[in-house]
């Protein structure tokens, strides 16, 4: 009955506009018309990951639930975690519609949306209501106009400290020009030692301390990587994300929507992001936590980000086609791998293939 929903809420769905579409879907959580998904507890996918214990790898990405106006909806449907945003200081409308491209054939999306959110104070009055102890996290990004892109980012701490379980810095978005120049090695630097430096002097006024992740792009340079790298372990971050959205266009079937302009994902982004993901495990070494997003569309694509070197993953294009009821198969899924493969805990494939996928591309 479930997946006869799942169909019929797709071929609804696919009627309308990718953007309206989304408003639709978040306004079904809302309302109830999405039925929640039980999950089992199952002790071997639990994980504890810069000081936060995840009850299962699987998390939300950021992008679906931008104004924090479904988070725990989104808990319900099986994920781990999930993370809201990107939000900046000021609301903004982003780029012109349309902005939102879905490549059917390819099962991906194309979007150039430019940070659209109701700003901090909107996300925050949504957050600061929630009375569940869900694991949600705040992607924190710069509004397109700040005159200071870093400040933008120490605001995000500051304002969203109380309520955050862990912060992503969002860097890597190719939708608002100049963002990922951050990415470069002196920007970067200063950047981190800012937004951790606020991240400290909070902790010092809290007793608690909030992990803060760096989201990159999967399409760095080599001499990129080894920056970024060499950064995160001089500034002791606590983790990264790979990958963001692609301007690739490699290999796509529907030429057509390709050439749109804006980030790439969906399942043709796998490849890519998990050879990013490798390359980064191997540069940072066995410690840092990353989680490794692009391309998530089942338990076994899960299951072979971890085996890249992931400690979590995350998705969201792919529920674009696969429906609601996705991350609840995968959690069952990597249930069952840890069956097949008589693993005590899901992080005992951790890093098996990172050689493997850090050969490619």
């Amino acid at each position: 009955m479930l997946d006869l929903f799942q169909s019929l809420g797709r071929r609804g769905l696919f009627l309308f506009d990718p953007e309206a579409a989304h408003g639709l879907s978040i306004t079904a959580l809302k309302t109830g018309l999405v039925p929640a998904c039980s999950v089992k507890a199952d002790p071997r996918l639990s994980q504890t990951i810069a000081g936060l214990t995840f009850s299962n790898p699987l998390g939300l990405a950021a992008g679906y639930d931008k104004n924090a106006e479904v988070p725990e909806e989104m808990l319900r449907l099986g994920f781990g975690f999930t993370e809201i945003g990107t939000v900046t200081p000021k609301p903004q409308t982003g780029n012109d519609k349309p902005r939102i491209f879905r490549l059917t054939a390819d099962e991906a999306v194309i979007n150039r949306l430019g940070f659209n959110n109701a700003g901090h104070d909107a996300a925050y009055e949504r957050l600061s209501k929630l009375r569940g102890n869900g694991l949600i996290g705040v992607n924190i990004g710069a509004n397109k106009d700040s005159e200071d892109r870093i400040a933008d980012y120490v605001a995000g701490i500051r304002r969203f400290y109380s309520l955050a379980r862990y912060f992503t810095a969002n860097i890597s978005s190719p939708n608002t020009p100049g963002l990922r120049d951050l990415q470069a090695r002196d920007s970067l630097a200063a950047l981190l030692s800012a937004v951790l430096a606020a991240r400290d002097d909070e902790a010092k006024k809290s007793g608690r301390q909030v992990p803060v992740f760096l989201k990159i792009a999967p399409d760095l340079t080599e001499d990129g990587m080894d920056d970024i790298a060499a950064e995160v372990l001089a500034h002791k971050l606590d983790g990264l994300i790979v990958s963001n959205t692609t301007l690739s266009r490699e290999g796509l079937k529907d030429q057509t929507q390709a050439k749109e302009a804006g980030g790439l994902s969906g399942k043709p982004l796998f490849a890519r992001s998990t050879a990013v993901l490798a390359k980064m495990r191997k540069r940072v070494g066995p410690d840092l936590p990353i989680i490794g997003v692009g391309g998530v569309s089942s338990a076994e694509t899960a299951a072979e980000k971890i085996r890249a070197g992931a400690d979590l993953v995350q998705l969201y294009s792919c529920m674009v086609y696969e429906g609601p009821l996705l991350p609840g198969r995968i959690v069952r899924g990597l249930s069952d791998i840890c069956d097949r493969e008589k693993l005590s805990s899901i992080s005992d494939i951790r890093g098996s293939k990172t050689d493997e996928w850090a050969s490619r591309f």
